[in-house]
């Protein structure tokens, strides 16, 4: 147990976002799969683009708040400045997202189920990338434990 304590201890920051982002990868893809089963064709390409970015806002979000608290342990105290680089940069990965969605389905015909499973693990690691290098640059991620 101390072992696991000792290695959780290194690799803190890495471990809560590897978690954090596959909670918003859940989220992203619960939210896609919902609106792509209910109200919109992943088959039309305009369709695809507005549940990709629903699941997007949903997933931000969710993303942002996770982030600060459980990840990069911020006290930033302007808030809506963070949060404002924060989505920014993750319009950045949101565009990237769309293009490989638009290259896999709409040009490759590729399930898009699969590339989006594909575009998801690009996009955590851009924007694990875009948050310690631009968002949370302050924090050093760490937090007492045991």
């Amino acid at each position: 147990m101390r072992k696991i304590i000792e290695l959780y201890r290194k690799y803190r920051e890495q471990i809560n976002y590897l978690i954090v982002g596959a909670l918003t990868t859940l989220v992203s893809l619960a939210v896609y799969w919902l609106c792509t089963n209910t109200f919109l064709d992943p088959g039309n390409p305009l369709q695809l683009q507005i549940a990709n970015v629903i699941s997007w806002v949903c997933a931000v979000t969710f993303a942002y708040f996770t982030n600060r608290r459980y990840v990069f342990y911020s006290q930033e105290k302007n808030r809506l400045q963070e949060a404002g680089k924060f989505f920014l940069s993750r319009v950045a990965t949101l565009l990237m997202e769309m293009g490989i969605m638009g290259l896999g389905v709409s040009v490759l015909r590729l399930d898009d189920r699969a590339v989006k499973l594909v575009a998801q693990v690009i996009i955590i690691i851009a924007n694990y990338l875009f948050s310690k290098l631009l968002v949370f640059r302050k924090g050093t991620g760490k937090r007492k434990i045991g």
